[in-house]
């Protein structure tokens, strides 16, 4: 089975072929460019470097979020776009557990963030001790304090964390939770789109029609905020 992988979802872009487990492409820009002006050229590199077309992949798949509302909307758009050029099913993965599932193998809690700023991070926590499955969810996902989520971690055991939200929020990890808390080196620290690909794989009996595929919002986004506050000034008469 070839599948082809796209993440957008944060400041980390990238795609990755595999095919029958084994990973043959991937590409990965952090260069402050946006997304829609790298990704279908590192899209276009990939196929072309395995000399296939899109009606040659059998299986496409996007980080539909949490994350960048822009750059969710992007991956997610772009892959309902090849998938049904190439009239093939796609697969939305939640970036949360595709960066457990990169750091498959570790004995310890998984523990992803990603900055959701506002003070919050996008945050879930995972079982991923067994090399090579789907990492076993122990929270789910939410968009909170982190603080909050701290405090609902396992009382025991080394916690790894990893994920965008490590700039911003790991000083704080580190003071509260000691030597407990390991931040994941760099190569495993960002969403890769060839974890994306080997989850797609196990996941491939939940793939749907392109029109099936949605990005994954743990919040309404600024834009949509602002419409509800500006309905609710106008219900209290302007107040």
């Amino acid at each position: 089975m070839r599948i082809f992988a796209m993440d957008t979802s944060g400041p980390v872009a990238g795609v990755a072929l595999y095919e029958d487990g084994v990973l043959t492409h991937e590409i990965v820009a952090s260069h402050g460019l946006t997304h829609s002006q790298t990704i279908m050229p590192m899209a276009d590199d990939a196929l072309s470097a395995a000399g296939i077309r899109p009606g040659d992949v059998d299986l496409f798949a996007a980080v539909a979020g949490p994350g960048s509302f822009t750059g969710v909307r992007i991956g997610v758009c772009t892959v309902k776009a090849l998938a049904h050029a190439a009239q093939k099913p796609c697969l939305g993965l939640d970036a949360l557990e595709v960066l457990a599932m990169g750091a498959s193998g570790f004995p310890g809690t998984v523990c992803p963030i990603l900055d959701a700023r506002r003070g919050q991070v996008y945050c879930a926590a995972f079982d991923a001790s067994q090399m090579g499955k789907r990492p076993v969810r122990l929270l789910p996902d939410r968009a909170v304090a982190l603080e909050e989520f701290l405090e609902t971690l396992p009382g025991e055991g080394q916690l790894l964390f990893l994920g965008d939200g490590l700039k911003a929020h790991m000083p704080a990890v580190e003071r509260i939770l000691g030597r407990r808390a390991l931040r994941a080196p760099a190569h495993m620290a960002c969403i890769r789109p060839g974890a994306a690909c080997v989850l797609a794989g196990l996941l491939k009996d939940e793939a749907v029609n392109y029109l099936e595929l949605q990005p994954i919002y743990l919040r309404a986004s600024q834009a949509e905020r602002e419409r509800l506050a500006k309905e609710e000034r106008e219900r209290n008469g302007g107040n």
